[in-house]
């Protein structure tokens, strides 16, 4: 179920829109237009990004992941429909709980399990990891983890974009959290004043970290925040994949039209910690069974498929076997995939990396070395001769 486009970057279908009732005279919202098919493929990235996810922290527990693992349980709608409304020339900015946003853009499966596990032939050659790398011809940037950095950095990629007379957008992913930050305020304020053709998603999790957002800002919701920079806000229900979508083509195509930065609140929940590693003792007892069990993204859109849409189980069901598939395949190549070479740690840093021996340069001064550095305590060297021990 590729996302297929046409050469400008629109979407492509095969079938007619599908069409729900609406109350005679309402507008079509954007998620009216899509096709059966595409809707199908909504469902398909967001139980991707989950099986995905899942698999992860199976390997994890294996001691196969290298270093943390993020999860965007309960948050798959956010990335993935967001995500959906920009166009192949569009570029966007993850952060750690937006996989399932770098799937729609061109990541895979294959590349992420490689870049987890570090292994020698990941994106990053094993030199960061989880979703830490970027690709540009695919549309979406490497993240910078300090919380709202990448804010500043989409605002001079949209100005770009808008002084060189470019049909784009960008699209910008924070938590929260780190609309508390200087760096998001600095980024968007920047944005607002210059209307770049920006779209900021906050992902409103409930938690910054262990902090609940109550304890971290005063403000009610975070659409409310926008009107301090003078751009529009918008809000939406983050569990549902279809409203995701709208809020989000509506604020990308009010940027693509020149009419600047539009701040997206998502309302979502995260279900798992900070990172695998979080053991969330300070949720409330009772507060993450019952958003699994009364507001799960997948749960939700899968009754919406059948429901709703006209979705039959026959249809459903192909696309969990072939995500099961999928992964399991990639699974096993990345597992047999190598381990970094050190000289790779090289590469990327000069702009014609040198192939040296470890410590090169340390050569010629291997007198000062024995000299200098070796402690009476290792039991290698006579400070009293001046010679090595036995």
């Amino acid at each position: 179920m590729a996302r297929r486009q046409t050469a400008d970057g629109g979407r492509q279908g095969t079938t007619t829109p599908d069409r729900r009732r609406r109350t005679t005279g309402a507008a079509p919202r954007p998620s009216d237009l899509l096709t059966r098919e595409q809707k199908l493929e909504l469902y398909y990235w967001m139980r991707l990004t989950r099986t995905l996810e899942e698999r992860l922290v199976a390997l994890y527990r294996q001691t196969k992941v290298v270093g943390g693992l993020f999860r965007s349980l309960g948050q798959e709608a956010d990335a993935v429909g967001s995500c959906f409304a920009l166009e192949r020339r569009d570029i966007m900015s993850p952060l750690i709980r937006n996989m399932g946003a770098m799937l729609v853009k061109g990541a895979t499966p294959l590349e992420i399990l490689r870049q987890y596990m570090a292994k020698g032939d990941s994106p990053t050659r094993g030199r960061e990891l989880n979703i830490h790398f970027g690709d540009l011809d695919r549309g979406f940037i490497g993240q910078i983890s300090p919380l709202g950095d990448m804010v500043p950095v989409m605002a001079g990629v949209t100005l770009s974009f808008k002084m060189r007379g470019q049909d784009r957008v960008g699209l910008v992913y924070v938590g929260d959290g780190a609309t508390s930050t200087g760096a998001f305020h600095e980024g968007i304020n920047l944005a607002a004043v210059q209307k770049c053709p920006l779209v900021v998603i906050v992902e409103s999790n409930q938690y910054a970290y262990s902090t609940p957002t109550w304890k971290q800002t005063a403000a009610k919701q975070m659409v409310d925040k926008a009107a301090g920079y003078g751009v529009p806000g918008l809000q939406a229900d983050g569990n549902d994949v279809l409203a995701v979508y709208d809020v989000t083509k509506t604020a990308v195509d009010h940027a693509r039209s020149g009419g600047g930065v539009t701040l997206v609140e998502l309302v979502t929940y995260r279900r798992k910690g900070h990172a695998e590693h979080d053991n969330q003792s300070y949720v409330p007892d009772g507060e993450i069974e019952w958003w699994a069990a009364n507001n799960d993204p997948l749960d939700r859109y899968h009754r919406v498929l059948q429901e709703q849409l006209g979705f039959a189980l026959s249809e459903i069901e192909p696309v969990d076997a072939r995500v099961r598939d999928e992964v399991d395949a990639a699974t096993e190549i990345a597992e047999q995939s190598p381990p970094p070479e050190p000289h790779d740690g090289l590469i990327g840093v000069y702009a014609d990396p040198p192939a040296e021996t470890p410590l090169w340069f340390r050569e010629g001064t291997r007198a000062a070395v024995e000299r200098n550095e070796r402690a009476e305590g290792w039991g290698t060297w006579d400070v009293k001769s001046g010679e090595k021990g036995a």
